[in-house]
């Protein structure tokens, strides 16, 4: 089974763009209605017998189970005889809400930390039509439920072999877009290691360094734009909140956001892609991004977006056959690429590496990027006997690299 996910721009007319919209408001007080039930029935359940507030205290009997996502759900049921505005939204739309908060929880418990938040007016920006008996999609149209058929720009096509299997509708500073999640009933064989191997070093004076000894500059998305926002962020102090001027600031706002974000995901495919066309193999460090989002070069660190670059590089690496792997980051700028022997700690300020037992020298960063080279031909080399040919699968069926290109397509910008 392969999921995939293509977003496409939509035109909805007036009357379609003010129903979405009254969705997204309705799907909003869903969302913080049910987060409200649990976080007050959690808090009934914090204070001790006998050390009760003096001032206020949540009271919720012993015997009323915890609100889960069923007992929500059968509640929306009954709120929907009593509340009008939400007969108006599709039954399954308003049941994402919930599902969205339910999920949020679970990946609380396994995280440990981060507690859902209230959505503000305007912070709740899409929903899901998470089913359709046939394909929404007809020419370049597309007909959603209760909404009615639009405009859809299809700047690529839908690959064959894939249905439509659910349609999220996302609302940006920029317009509103829908992404289709597409499902095919295939498989395709994972990478296996072939051809040049290359190692990559991520950094803040330079974006990526690799063992072959190039280095790529790295852009100042967010920093570059930063006056820019302030400047915007101050006319919107001055301005009366919830007016017609207060709005269309806090439009320019969302709009620079979305064209810092754009400016970056365009520069991480295109270096993605430029990785891919001279190597078969590709490794990279396996780092610590929450440690790396703190202290005094968060701002820049979060600016590089290493994070979202090494999942993209992992898709474009798997869409073009090439095989991608992380390896242990401990000590790589330590470690001497050409005898193996420790150097010692370096401060950021030491930008040579320099071995005294054998005399290499290079730039650090290049010579970090071969130790993580050496690290992830070390890895490939202790799971040969384990993983299958090239050439053949499980069934002995022969196969080849270009499997998932030629179901797939290989374009470099829309992607």
């Amino acid at each position: 089974m392969l999921n995939l996910t293509y977003r496409y721009r939509i035109y909805p007319g007036l009357d379609q763009e003010a129903q979405m919209l009254d969705w997204l408001e309705q799907c909003r007080r869903v969302y913080n209605y049910a987060l409200a039930e649990r976080k007050d029935w959690s808090n009934s359940r914090k204070c001790p017998v006998n050390a009760c507030s003096i001032k206020q205290e949540y009271i919720i009997p012993a015997e009323t189970p915890y609100p889960d996502y069923y007992k929500q759900q059968n509640a929306l049921t009954k709120a929907k005889e009593e509340i009008p505005e939400l007969k108006a939204v599709h039954s399954q739309v308003l049941q994402d809400a919930l599902k969205r908060l339910d999920k949020a929880f679970k990946f609380r418990q396994e995280r440990g930390f981060g507690f859902p938040r209230f959505k503000k007016f305007g912070q709740y920006r899409s929903f899901v039509f998470p089913q359709f008996k046939s394909n929404p999609v007809n020419g370049f149209e597309i007909k959603l439920p209760k909404i009615g058929a639009m405009p859809i720009n299809l700047h690529r096509p839908i690959p064959e072999g894939f249905e439509v299997k659910q349609v999220r509708v996302v609302f940006k500073s920029s317009g509103w877009y829908a992404q289709l999640i597409l499902q095919a009933h295939i498989s395709i064989p994972d990478v296996m290691p072939h051809g040049e191997p290359i190692g990559i070093d991520l950094g803040l004076e330079k974006f990526l360094a690799t063992s072959t000894g190039e280095l790529i500059e790295r852009p100042r998305f967010f920093v570059d734009l930063q006056s820019k926002l302030k400047w915007l962020q101050r006319k919107l102090r001055n301005k009366k909140k919830g007016s017609a001027n207060y709005r269309k600031i806090q439009a320019k706002i969302r709009k620079l956001h979305e064209h810092i974000h754009n400016v970056r995901r365009e520069f991480h495919f295109l270096t993605a892609h430029k990785l891919c066309d001279a190597a078969g193999m590709l490794f990279a460090e396996d780092l610590n991004l929450k440690m790396t989002s703190r202290g005094m070069l968060a701002k820049h660190c979060l600016d590089a977006a290493w994070g979202s670059f090494l999942d993209i590089l992992k898709w474009v690496s798997w869409k073009r056959g090439v095989y991608f792997a992380k390896v242990d980051p401990n000590g790589t700028s330590q470690t001497c690429p050409q005898c193996g022997a420790h150097t010692g700690k370096k401060e950021l300020s030491e930008r040579v590496h320099h071995c005294d037992e054998c005399g290499y020298v290079a730039a650090r960063d290049v010579a970090a990027a071969q130790v993580v080279m050496q690290r992830g031909l070390v890895l490939v080399a202790d799971g040969q006997s384990v993983k299958l040919p090239v050439e053949e699968d499980c069934l002995g069926v022969p196969m080849k690299q270009e499997t998932s290109r030629a179901i797939l397509g290989r374009p470099h910008r829309n992607l």
